[in-house]
């Protein structure tokens, strides 16, 4: 069985060592992760003035294994919409959900807004903390 997929917020757990970041830990190197959310990160350490060699040494030290969006990811990503939206989740957290349905794969956060999932969604959901 592959790994789990990461959320953003699993993922920046681990970069600024939170709580958490032990079990995302266990996944690196290599661990999956959408396009979507690389994108997430990417723009979260920009924000917070990081310069981008920084940004681009940290990522490629994780080696992450990105997945791209394709048209079949952004199918399941709208189909997770309608069964999300009452408990607030965002493009991203739908791509994570998507990437991780369509591998057939757990999705690992550290957003607990995603203990309220449906069941219908079909991705089960671990957390790192």
């Amino acid at each position: 069985m592959p790994g789990p997929v990461l959320d953003a917020s699993a993922l920046l757990a681990a970069i600024f060592d939170e709580a958490g970041a032990d079990r995302v830990a266990e996944h690196l190197p290599g661990a999956t992760l959408s396009a979507v959310n690389l994108a997430e990160v990417l723009a979260k350490l920009c924000d917070l003035g990081m310069p981008d060699g920084t940004i681009a040494a940290i990522i490629e030290g994780l080696q992450l294994t990105i997945l791209p969006c394709d048209a079949a990811h952004a199918r399941e990503t709208a189909r997770l919409r309608r069964l999300t939206r009452s408990a607030g989740l965002s493009l991203g957290d739908r791509a994570c959900l998507a990437t991780a349905s369509l591998g057939g794969t757990t999705a690992l956060s550290a957003d607990r807004a995603w203990a309220r999932l449906p069941a219908e969604a079909g991705v089960q959901v671990e957390w790192v903390r």
